[in-house]
């Protein structure tokens, strides 16, 4: 299959090891840094005081502790997805491993890309078949793209235009921001669609509209690769339709858990240091689904792993909740610290051990058939 097919391991093997050059971390790094220190600055001198009012006591402790919690739960969830579409080839020790490395290939990759083309790599290193990596990996894109195209509606149902942005009273005052999230929400359920019609219902289609793209000039030398990922796409669509309802069902609540945590990790932040705010369900649900709708708007971010973007954002999403823009930073920052910077770093150690351990294996298996 191209050049992510299990039959070009060195170039699988070098293309990883590219992901890990200290440029590709640097870079993210502080162009985060740069916008909290930018932000930071700006604003601390007018909310100097309320900065040194923040008591680093007991309920901070508890509740940035309850979110480092959930964000574990986040990492499980994930790697309990990966166990369920793999159907337990991979055990838990080596889904927890891959979730790491696939988690810091979204992190130096621009949010917009994410980390789908070195996951190919990743798990045609595993001794699986082509098919089925192609398998989890697109089906893993159908289900985050399902999660936010399913729920997001509802949330909009339930709570109204607010969800969008602070203080929006009807879809008719919608300003860049508002128009922001509607384009990518129909761009997502547009390629969401399109990945469960060529997974679910007519794989042939999508293989034949594969084979026109790539018939130009333009883009004509992905043809070969484009062919190989076609009939991929077809035997994946067989594997998926066979499996049973409770296969599916398993492989989104992981999915659901996941995402959740991902927004709940930072309702207990802003709890942590909005001692004022109010607590009961419908407020801080109301919260979650604004946080959701952000990180919609920041899923096609050009930088990496959103850096400096999200962190840049986030106040204006929730100044509501938050009414300090210097305390929205501190937040921003433990945020970005627990679910991006910490797999940045994560991954350099993960990713050589790994790597250490595909070519020991590689050898073996040499030495063996010789």
């Amino acid at each position: 299959m191209s050049e992510h097919s299990p039959s070009n391991p060195q170039e699988a093997t070098d293309e990883l090891l590219k992901s890990i050059k200290f440029s590709r971390i640097l870079i993210p790094t502080l162009l985060g840094i740069s916008v909290v220190a930018y932000l930071f600055w700006r604003n601390f001198s007018k909310n100097k005081t309320d900065l040194e009012n923040i008591v680093w006591d007991s309920h901070v402790l508890f509740w940035v502790t309850l979110s480092f919690i959930l964000l574990v739960i986040r990492h499980i969830a994930y790697a309990m997805r990966l166990h369920i579409l793999s159907e337990k080839q991979f055990d838990w020790k080596k889904c927890i491993e891959l979730i790491f490395i696939w988690e810091f290939s979204s992190a130096v990759s621009p949010t917009s890309v994410g980390g789908s083309a070195v996951s190919l790599i990743v798990l045609a290193q595993e001794k699986l078949s082509t098919a089925k990596t192609t398998t989890i990996v697109l089906y893993s894109a159908i289900l985050d793209t399902l999660f936010f195209t399913a729920t997001l509606p509802i949330l909009y149902l339930l709570i109204g235009p607010n969800v969008i942005r602070p203080n929006l009273s009807s879809l008719a005052d919608l300003d860049g921001w508002g128009y922001t999230f509607i384009g990518t929400y129909f761009l997502m359920l547009t390629y969401g669609i399109l990945f469960f019609y060529g997974l679910f219902i007519n794989p042939n289609l999508i293989r034949r509209l594969m084979r026109w793209v790539t018939s130009g000039r333009l883009f004509g030398k992905w043809r070969k690769n484009a062919e190989s990922l076609g009939a991929d796409i077809i035997i994946a669509s067989k594997e998926t339709k066979r499996q049973p309802f409770k296969f599916h069902l398993s492989a989104f609540l992981s999915t659901a858990t996941a995402w959740s945590c991902r927004f709940l990790l930072l309702n207990c932040l802003i709890i942590a240091f909005v001692p004022t705010i109010n607590t009961d369900f419908w407020t801080q649900f109301a919260l979650y689904s604004r946080l959701e709708t952000m990180f919609v708007i920041i899923a096609f971010s050009p930088t990496p792993g959103a850096a400096g973007v999200a962190e840049f954002v986030f106040w204006g999403f929730v100044n509501d909740y938050v009414s300090v823009e210097g305390l929205a930073l501190i937040i921003a920052t433990i945020w970005r610290l627990f679910t991006y910077y910490l797999y940045l770093f994560a991954g350099v150690i993960v990713i050589p051990n790994w790597i250490r351990k595909v070519l020991i294996r590689r050898k073996q298996n040499r030495l063996k058939k010789a």
